[in-house]
């Protein structure tokens, strides 16, 4: 008799997976999300494109996700809208940030209006439904991934945490690009960032992105020769 072995490292289906399981799947019908755009969200919270190979902690950063895009399960309390308004200050918190980042050229209000215009094909972004809303951050975490500023985040940390790790990767981003520019910054802002409140990392993004504007100016200028 021969024994079939299977040396997979599957993840147990037990019944609280299976709940988590059913509600990834609730969420992701209630907000109408396509396809390609649920995978791509799915494997940047937890790595993977599926959720049959989420474990537990995995999916439930999938739903905390889905909350933030909007989505309330039966019966939950509506103690804040979710919807488009908080879609959009969402998107123009990160767009003011990319624009720190020298991602974007300009961070106005107006820029992230014809942004929104290309990417969604609607005429302001208030009118954007959840759907769309979650396509325009999507869009913009995509951005901020090609440009040094990892959006993956480890799986169950409070908002607070996730805010900390995110400030703290910009700066780290803007340093990289002010390497990249020629012009690395020394002294307190290159020192260790491990002890570094919220507001300190907000005023040295600040002052990176200052940074990042006058060097960028200065090589335009070099390589035009003047």
């Amino acid at each position: 008799m021969r024994l079939a072995i299977d040396n997979s490292a599957a993840v147990p289906d037990t019944g609280p997976r299976r709940a988590l399981l059913a509600q990834v799947h609730i969420a992701r019908k209630a907000l109408a999300i396509a396809d390609d755009d649920y995978r791509a969200m799915l494997e940047r919270v937890t790595g993977h494109d599926s959720a049959k190979d989420c474990t537990l902690g995995e999916l439930r950063s999938a739903i905390e996700e889905f909350v933030r895009m909007g989505f309330r399960s039966a019966g939950a309390a509506r103690r804040r809208d979710l919807g488009a308004g908080a879609t959009v200050r969402k998107a123009r918190a990160m767009w003011i940030l990319l624009y720190q980042l020298g991602a974007i050229e300009d961070g106005s209000d107006a820029a992230l209006e014809a942004f929104g215009r290309r990417q969604l094909h609607v005429d302001r972004l208030r009118w954007a439904n959840e759907r769309e809303g979650f396509r325009l951050i999507e869009a913009l975490k995509a951005m901020a991934e090609r440009n040094g500023w990892s959006q993956r985040l480890p799986s169950r940390l409070s908002t607070g945490e996730r805010i900390h790790i995110l400030k703290d990767r910009l700066v780290g981003a803007q340093l990289a690009r002010l390497v990249a520019l020629g012009s690395a910054a020394t002294g307190p802002l290159a020192e260790d960032r491990e002890s570094w409140s919220d507001k300190r990392l907000e005023s040295a993004a600040k002052e990176l992105a200052a940074r990042i504007r006058e060097a960028r100016a200065t090589r335009s200028q070099a390589d035009a020769g003047v």
